[in-house]
């Protein structure tokens, strides 16, 4: 691959190395930790590898007990590197045979391997410029717990990984179903040798080797390069060798390596979230719990005393002023419920609602699980429990939060209306008149008592004037009340749908603060998260 095709391979490995983190990252608290915790230890590992040597590729000879792993190791390394290393203690240790020393110490220090041996050049293969490091591990079978270990942490380390199989044990669950099966995302770094053919009669090679072919594919690795060899008779380590000096001088397999195993990752993020997007949340929906938390938290209770209470005070403004003092005797509404407030501050009071029953409680809580429900359809199982619990969480917080923001609405209570000053003269006027009649025919009737000069009095279509006066004055005063009853009713009507509109608002605003924007905000995690795996994997 050309230099200009490396680095645009690597910069797309670092997209999907920052879309992986971030995938985790947002997955925080709606995954399962377990998974998230193995995301994190492949981006450590991801992080760590890229920070050491880019020129050396890490090829990992992995096999069971009896299947020849060093003694192909040895063959494909042109010399006894297995039986020569004087400071290998046992065949538990892992063994390195390098071609290019510069480099390598800190790739092999953070490999905790060892036993390092700097092999001789190779023709054809690799010398000190390939960069090449061969490791022959401990069997994978061993009965001995640790050495089990290295080679599942080195399964996840090395940059090539090379499985010696046997004609006898090839077909062995334990490889295929603990090693294989599971790295089936990166079969672009992976190699199968079936060693130790020369122990098969010649024509039964070949279907010796489309039966592992075949096993490989149900494993999800059916495009891996397999070949047949014998390190005994030399047969098939070159092709071998050339495989692996093929990924060597390309030196990709690292980012080969690291891009299967983001593509891993990523693979059991899905599977952990499950696919599909959130409904969200819609306009419909919030108006929907807005007008069911507005019920429960007595809005309607509070509109009709707004209208009783504009009746109640256009009557004691409008009345006839010989009966409206009767109007003080009868208590205001909204002072009932301590929602006229001439000067207290909004933030600070409180109303003297009912509080909350059973009833009021039990739609609460029908209202936001219908309102999560909504908003979490489509989405996968641990996500929509993640949608649903960030609605509950503010539901505890709402019935205080309702009745302080129902205090904190300015209800106009305290504003008059035009007419009532209109109608107020009129009404004085008019009791001044009856008054007036009062007097005049008082007077007179003082004056014929007292035997003196009784005047004429003026009269109007024949009626005198003073009791034209007092009924009119009476007739009128009655008149203007029964029609400021009338008008009243229609402005207390108009102030309450204003004042539902402004409590409904209110109200609102709490379910936004309270349920839609926690909702919004997971609604909103998880097409960031299927955004971010979908460019990881």
């Amino acid at each position: 691959m050309s230099r200009h095709g490396a680095a645009a391979e690597a910069s797309r490995l670092d997209r999907r190395i920052d879309a992986l983190n971030e995938a985790r990252e947002l997955a925080a608290g709606a995954l399962p930790e377990d998974v998230l915790d193995g995301v994190l230890q492949v981006l450590h590992r991801a992080g760590t590898r890229r920070s050491l040597s880019a020129d050396h590729t890490v090829v990992g000879f992995f096999g069971a007990t009896g299947s020849g792993k060093s003694s192909l190791f040895n063959a494909v390394s042109g010399e006894e590197i297995a039986t020569a290393a004087v400071r290998r203690p046992t065949t538990s240790e892992p063994l390195a045979g390098i071609w290019g020393a510069e480099g390598s110490e800190e790739l092999l220090d953070w490999l905790e391997v060892r036993n390092r041996h700097h092999a001789a050049p190779v023709p054809g293969f690799a010398d000190e410029g390939t960069g090449l490091i061969l490791l022959d591990l401990p069997d994978f079978d061993s009965t001995r717990a640790a050495n089990r270990e290295i080679v599942e942490r080195m399964v996840g380390l090395v940059d090539v990984l090379v499985w010696v199989l046997d004609p006898q044990k090839y077909a062995d669950a334990a490889v295929h179903n603990d090693f294989l099966t599971p790295l089936a995302a990166h079969g672009a770094v992976t190699l199968v040798v079936l060693n130790q053919v020369d122990r098969l009669p010649g024509r039964d090679v070949p279907p010796v080797l489309e039966s592992l072919k075949a096993i490989l594919a149900r494993d999800g690795l059916g495009k891996v390069q397999v070949i047949g060899a014998s390190a005994v008779v030399g047969s098939g380590v070159d092709k071998v060798r050339a495989a692996i000096g093929q990924v060597a001088r390309q030196r990709q397999a690292q980012s080969q390596r690291l891009g299967a195993d983001v593509t891993r990752a990523s693979a059991r993020l899905a599977e952990a979230s499950g696919d599909g997007e959130a409904a969200g949340v819609t306009a419909a929906s919030k108006a929907r719990l807005a007008e069911e938390l507005a019920f429960a938290a007595n809005v309607p209770l509070v509109v009709e005393a707004v209208v009783r209470s504009y009746r109640l005070e256009a009557t004691r403004r409008t009345g006839w002023p010989v009966t409206r003092w009767l109007v003080r005797f009868r208590p205001d509404p909204l002072r009932r419920l301590n929602l006229r407030r001439e000067g207290a501050k909004p933030e600070l009071n409180r109303t003297s609602l009912p509080p909350a029953g059973a009833p009021e409680r039990a739609r609460t809580d029908a209202a936001v699980r219908e309102f999560a429900d909504a908003a979490s359809d489509g989405a996968p199982g641990p996500w929509r429990a993640v949608i649903r619990s960030a609605a509950r969480e503010g539901r505890d917080q709402l019935p205080d939060a309702l009745d302080q923001a129902i205090a904190a609405t300015d209800l106009k209570a305290g504003g008059t209306s035009w007419w009532w000053t209109v109608f107020n003269v009129v009404q004085w006027i008019a009791l001044l008149a009856a008054l007036g009649g009062f007097a005049w025919l008082g007077v007179l009737a003082a004056l014929g008592y007292l035997q003196l000069p009784v005047p004429e009095v003026p009269l109007v279509q024949g009626w005198p004037v003073p009791t034209v006066m007092i009924a009119g004055g009476v007739l009128l005063g009655i008149v203007l009340a029964v029609l400021a009853k009338f008008i009243a009713g229609g402005a207390a009507r108009a102030r309450g749908a204003a004042a539902r509109k402004r409590l409904r608002a209110s109200v609102a605003a709490v379910a936004e603060d309270l349920v839609v924007e926690p909702v919004e905000l997971e609604v909103s995690r998880l097409g960031s998260f299927n955004k971010a795996l979908r460019a990881a994997r």
